[in-house]
């Protein structure tokens, strides 16, 4: 699933061709994703300018003057520009087209993404309304994490992923960080200590930028060219089971963890 670097790489790649253009139509080529693409889109979206583009957690949103577009990727779903004579591809479900002759068309296999409306302020609406804070930002902290930790018996890897503690981070980065922080995936998170809430927070942070800087671990965004996100070159334990460990050389560990796949050293984490 695209997690936040995936999400604002793509946000990055898309504003620079649609920002300040405007819609012309919208098309729904298949509207049962995970919500129905509302057939309202066909008829308030044209004449629209994107006035810019937002990031919150997994979400995107795109703000024109009367409302905002959220668009969520799902499990396998990416965005690319393309010509407005570009032929679809297999799973092309929904497609934005502008002014310039450029078009911002949604790809998704599994069809678990969304397609999203709101008349209203965005970050009011349901989907956002509860995301707890970026990690990236300050508020997203050491301190933060402590206190909203405590008396939590659940496992500080599901902790991490609940998208109401913080916002944007899925299995990839939970699994990184984790390591990096040297914190086992199942300690409960009501039992770290504020000096390791604060480590796990450095090791979020810095995981989620290094994986901005290359792109993110998969294919994101195509704007006439396929990007591929390099950070799974540096990844440390996520789908390396098996392979020895980058600093003890102790073979990477492998589970299921609330039905998510986990990747730990052993010996690193504790």
């Amino acid at each position: 699933m695209p997690e936040l670097p995936e999400v604002e790489v793509t946000r990055a790649g898309i504003t620079a061709h649609i920002s300040g253009n405007t819609i012309t139509r919208s098309v729904a080529h298949a509207a049962d994703l995970r919500w129905p693409i509302s057939p309202e889109l066909a008829t308030v979206l044209p004449g629209q300018t994107v006035q810019s583009v937002q990031r919150r957690g997994k979400y995107l949103l795109l703000h024109c003057h009367v409302g905002s577009l959220l668009i969520h990727l799902g499990m396998t779903g990416y965005l690319k520009i393309v010509s407005a004579a570009t032929i679809r591809e297999k799973h092309d479900h929904f497609d934005l087209d502008f002014h310039d002759g450029k078009v911002l068309r949604l790809n998704d296999v599994r069809r678990f993404g969304a397609v999203i409306w709101t008349g209203s302020e965005p970050q009011t609406h349901e989907l956002l309304a509860e995301l707890g804070p970026e990690p990236l930002t300050e508020g997203f902290d050491g301190s933060y994490l402590f206190h909203k930790s405590r008396g939590r018996k659940l496992a500080v890897k599901q902790f991490l992923m609940d998208q109401k503690v913080v916002a944007g981070i899925g299995n990839i980065y939970a699994n990184e960080a984790l390591f990096h922080a040297g914190i086992h995936p199942t300690t409960a998170a009501g039992s770290l200590t504020e000096s390791r809430t604060r480590q796990l927070v450095t090791a979020i942070k810095a995981v989620l930028i290094a994986s901005i800087k290359v792109g993110g671990t998969m294919l994101d965004f195509r704007d006439g060219t396929e990007k591929t996100g390099y950070f799974h070159q540096e990844l440390a334990v996520y789908r390396r089971a098996g392979e020895p460990c980058a600093v003890c050389a102790t073979p990477i560990q492998f589970e299921k963890l609330g039905q998510r796949s986990n990747y730990f050293c052993h010996r690193c984490q504790s």
